[in-house]
């Protein structure tokens, strides 16, 4: 073999076609890609990829394939064809296609006849097999009728064979139902899926044929595989009225080498809901109970069984969790009618309580799924009236009491598991240190989320269990029996994730003991890192129950006080979690702090206010402003005007005390804000300002007022220095330090005003005496800034002026307009400005709709619009917005269509498509251009067309109804949530349902 250097140099052989392709080279280049490093290894590359991408390389295949040795190689070859047919199958001449079919199914033959051949070259057949279904979806059935037939036909030839047609019928049948979505256009789609179904029985006949009479371990693990495909989606009439489930629970479910896939089949069928076949589904039931005794005893311990097991056996467990779960939720209710199956139901709740053991995060969702199913039903069935006294509810309805001792266990498990939650920041690390968390954890966000609603219902069907097991695990926390960071963290989480959940005196005493027993806890126990635990433990139970805070003024203030002790504590996350605490308590119990309570002779607000700088000496600066914004809450619950405006400056005296210092010193040497530390400093005040008045609202116009014409010459000012900076350095400038803490206090300026400005309730005020002096700073400055210099607040604050002023900023729209528009348009063609187009469309539809607008604009601008919304429509990482990209698009045909475009715009035609299909797609975004989901459907298969030929992923197309549905069931699920007491998070309930 020539060495790898010299092989390079002649490499570029491979790329003349009028040669005969040397396959030893091509063999030498594909190995010095996988096996050299460097230069080699990039110029094997280049060359690869150029012989990849000539057009007429898929002629070569054929070649590659017979004469090659390197499976490497012949994989390579295979991309190129799976490429053709992918991209280029419509426009090949019908001879060729006909010849690579040929090809394709007789090399499948040759090497899946032979079982030593098929194991041997796995990936290869692998490969062979995916692009024989790609083929099938252009061919079948409208240029192969015979296609089904053909298959099973040939599957009676050998057993090696028909297993590799199984494989063959799993992967169509996955194209077809699970991937179709947005990888094809929905007419063809329709159509394989109807094609599917209407030819169905052959395959199920071939299947039942194996299932019932091979003794070839390979071929019966890769009918079932398929098989299982087929479960989602065939006619009923196959499950339940053959012998098919018998078959899988007595032939299949007991032999380990097949029980994960019979238990994936069962489960599938579980899943099916059909009212006509419920006897089968009880049939089922007890038939899979009956098996799963004999092969896994009640009396097993699960989880070590699971901690100990090998993966299959670890498998087969979230397998049986994943069946039962989906079983008893789907046919549940129909075993408890059946008194004979009560005992066959709670052993399959016996199992999992025992799964639900398991230290597996994946399958404990599994069960808690269940879990959390089960109780809510139980709870909606006769949900307790949230002002009757709970002792009252001593009569249990019947199904419920079923339940009662397996629920114990599952609350048990619940308290000794709970997730972190998304409010606790100090943490213990892997190496057993306590840390404060920076990243936060989605996945157990989720995970807290779900067991707290879990846990609501359940102490909801039985508050004096949860109550009796939280408060023996406290005392065993407490006499050191179960003492250690998890145990006291996953019960404090606990505590805290049933707030509302009991009735308002319960609620008290138990909370009471809690507090104590932590607070007792925190003086007893020595050590830095076991007080910061006990500590964000407390921070965090009382602040997930406010309405008790609201109701015993002398502990709140306890509360607040120990939260300001704790804005003093240097370890780790504690001062993190002191703010945040502190910003909620604010929030939800604001009226309290501007009132004189009883034994008081003051609002706490003002001893607040009189303590500020001691308070906040500690915190960073980030942590101000989070103070900031909660003592901004207090002040907004007062309905003095007079009161309220005293209060603001009071409480804005330190950040103005700093800007005054810097304005004035500014005043008398403009070079003093060209010093970083000066620059950052007002960057900080601004920021404070922004969550002053994010909290205040309105009347924040007292503060604003103060400092807004010295803000706006400050922001000219740094907008000089930023222009002449970038003139004498280029705009790699606008990286540096300097320059971009001079560009956080013109984004933070913008934010304050448009902040105020989103929460004002004087729309002429605003117009009359605040957007004058703005335009006139930020518009020039907009237009003349190259495009890195430029804000993108000022597009996001003109947004705000438009949508909260609506008609009384109309007489600035065309200012605006003039100096944001055509520059901006310039920028949004280039890739790293397209996020710009979301920020600016607000304003394309609305101008569009003026009659005042002239031709020349749309002579001007129309098909530059059009092209650049084009373009960010087929760019895969913009799906998202394709809502809006569509009524834009939708809108501009109209106005065409209407005749509301007299001058004529001269249209670019593409030459990657057939006439035919130009005219289609055109004449349909006419003709839809009223119906916008309609128009989106026709856009988004034009965008299947066009990504076919460029061979892009196309999976994407549907996230934004994806996006939809889950947006659709959150909004439900929080309907049902808010009207379960404790359900929702007392910081995420609305303002009217605090009290």
């Amino acid at each position: 073999m020539p060495t790898a250097m010299a092989t390079i140099e002649h490499a570029t052989q491979l790329l003349d076609f009028s040669q005969k392709l040397d396959i030893t080279l091509l063999d030498s280049v594909v190995s010095c890609f996988y096996m050299a490093h460097g230069p080699q290894q990039r110029m094997a590359d280049q060359i690869l990829t150029q012989l990849k991408q000539h057009p007429d390389a898929w002629t070569r295949v054929d070649t590659i394939l017979e004469f090659s040795n390197n499976q490497q190689t012949k994989y390579f070859a295979l991309q190129i064809l799976e490429a053709v047919i992918k991209t280029r199958w419509k426009v090949l001449p019908t001879e060729q296609c006909e010849g690579i079919k040929k090809y394709i199914v007789g090399l499948i033959i040759k090497i899946s006849s032979e079982a030593e051949m098929l194991q041997k070259e796995k990936t290869y057949i692998g490969k062979l097999n995916m692009i024989l279904v790609e083929i099938l979806k252009h061919e079948w059935p409208k240029k192969w009728p015979t296609f089904v037939s053909d298959i099973v036909g040939a599957s009676k030839a050998n057993e090696s064979l028909c297993q590799n047609n199984m494989v063959i019928l799993k992967l169509l049948s996955e194209e077809v139902f699970d991937f179709s979505s947005g990888q094809m256009t929905q007419a063809k789609a329709k159509h394989l899926k109807d094609s599917m179904c209407s030819e169905f029985s052959q395959i199920f006949t071939l299947c039942q044929f194996v299932m019932e009479n091979s003794q070839n371990v390979t071929l019966i693990g890769a009918t079932l595989e398929t098989l299982l495909r087929f479960l989602n989606w065939i006619p009923l009439g196959y499950i339940f009225e053959t012998q098919l489930t018998s078959t899988l629970v007595y032939k299949f479910l007991n032999v380990p080498m097949f029980r994960n896939v019979t238990l994936k089949c069962l489960t599938e069928i579980a899943g099916i809901g059909a009212t006509q076949y419920d006897e089968q589904f009880v049939v089922l039931f007890s038939l899979t109970m009956a098996q799963l005794k004999q092969m896994l005893p009640l009396t097993i311990n699960i989880k070590d069984a699971y901690a100990n097991g090998k993966d299959d056996e670890q498998k087969f467990i979230q397998n049986l969790s994943l069946f039962l779960c989906t079983f008893l939720k789907e046919h549940g209710q129909l075993v408890e009618k059946k008194e004979e199956l009560h005992t066959t139901l709670l052993e399959a709740l016996h199992y999992l309580v025992l799964i639900s053991e398991v230290e597996e995060t994946e399958i404990f969702k599994i069960c808690l799924e269940y879990w959390n199913a089960l109780a809510s039903d139980l709870y909606r069935e006769n949900p307790f009236p949230s002002s009757t006294p709970l002792l009252i509810s001593q009569q249990i309805p019947p199904r419920r009491q079923m339940y009662l001792s397996v629920f114990s266990k599952v609350r048990l498990i619940m308290i000794a598991r709970m997730a972190k939650p998304e409010e606790v920041l100090v943490v213990e690390n892997d190496q057993g240190e306590v840390v404060r968390e920076f990243m936060k954890d989605t996945d157990t966000i989720n995970l807290y989320k779900n067991m707290r609603e879990t846990l609501v219902y359940l102490t909801h069907l039985d508050y004096q269990d949860t109550e009796r097991i939280m408060t023996e695990k406290l005392q065993n926390q407490v006499n050191g029996t179960e003492w250690s960071w998890k145990n006291l963290n996953t019960l404090c989480w606990a505590v805290g994730s049933i707030s509302g959940a009991m009735h308002e005196e319960d609620e008290k005493r138990f909370l009471v003991t809690v507090i104590k027993d932590l607070l007792g806890l925190c003086e007893i126990k020595r050590g830095k890192d076991n007080k910061a635990i006990i500590a964000s433990n407390i921070m965090y139970i009382v602040g997930q129950y406010p309405r008790f805070l609201r109701a015993h003024w002398k502990f709140l203030k306890t509360v607040v006080n120990k939260l300001f002790e704790f804005m003093h504590e240097t370890h780790d996350g504690v001062q993190d979690m002191a703010c945040d605490t502190f910003i909620k308590i604010a929030q939800k119990c604001r009226r309290h702090f501007v009132q004189v309570q009883v034994g008081e002779v003051m609002p706490f607000i003002e001893e607040i206010l009189n303590n500020t700088q001691s308070i906040v000496c500690d915190l960073q600066p980030l942590q101000v402003h989070t103070f900031y914004e909660a003592v901004g809450y207090m002040i907004s619950a007062q309905t003095d005007s007079v009161v309220m405006e005293r209060l603001i400056e009071k409480y804005m005296s330190l950040p103005n005390q700093a800007w005054d210092n810097i304005v004035k010193e500014a005043t008398r040497n403009i070079d003093h804000l060209r010093e970083i530390e000066v620059v950052k400093q007002l960057g900080n005040i601004l920021k404070t300002n922004v969550r002053g008045c994010k909290s205040v609202g309105h009347p924040f116009v007292t503060q604003l007022g103060r400092i807004y014409l010295d803000m706006l010459n400050v922001y000219r000012c740094l907008s000089e220095n930023i222009s002449v900076a970038i003139s004498e350095n280029g705009e790699i400038v606008t990286k540096q330090p300097l320059i971009r803490a001079m560009r956080t206090v013109k984004t933070e300026t913008l934010r304050l005003i448009s902040t105020w400005v989103s929460k004002s309730n004087d729309a002429k005020l605003v117009c009359d005496n605040f957007i004058p002096p703005l335009l006139d700073a930020v518009l020039g400055d907009y237009q003349r800034n190259v495009p890195n210099a430029r804000e993108p607040e000022v597009l996001s604050t003109m947004a705000t002026f438009v949508n909260k002023l609506e008609g009384n900023v109309k007489e600035h729209i065309p200012q605006i307009f003039d100096a944001v528009f055509e520059c901006t348009l310039e920028m949004i063609n280039k890739p790293c400005y397209q996020y710009l187009l979301n920020s600016s469309s607000w304003c394309l539809i609305p101008f569009l709709e003026q009659e005042t607008a002239v031709q020349s604009f749309y002579q001007t601008y129309y098909m530059m619009i059009v092209q650049h919304v084009l373009s960010v429509v087929t760019d895969t990482s913009h799906t998202a917005g394709l809502t809006m990209h569509a009524t834009i698009l939708a809108h501009m045909f109209n106005l065409v269509e209407t005749s509301k475009v007299s001058e004529p715009l001269f249209p670019v035609g593409s030459t990657q498509y057939h006439s035919n299909q130009v005219k289609v797609t055109v004449q349909g975004l006419f003709d839809l251009d009223q119906d916008i989901p309609a128009f989106k459907e026709h856009l988004r298969d034009f965008m299947v067309q066009i990504k076919e030929f460029r061979s892009e992923d196309v999976g994407d197309l549907y996230l934004e109804e994806r996006e939809k549905q889950l947006q659709a069931a959150q909004e439900e699920k929080r309907k049902v949530q808010l009207s379960v007491p404790g359900m929702v998070n007392p910081h995420d309930m609305p303002e009217e349902m605090q009290d």
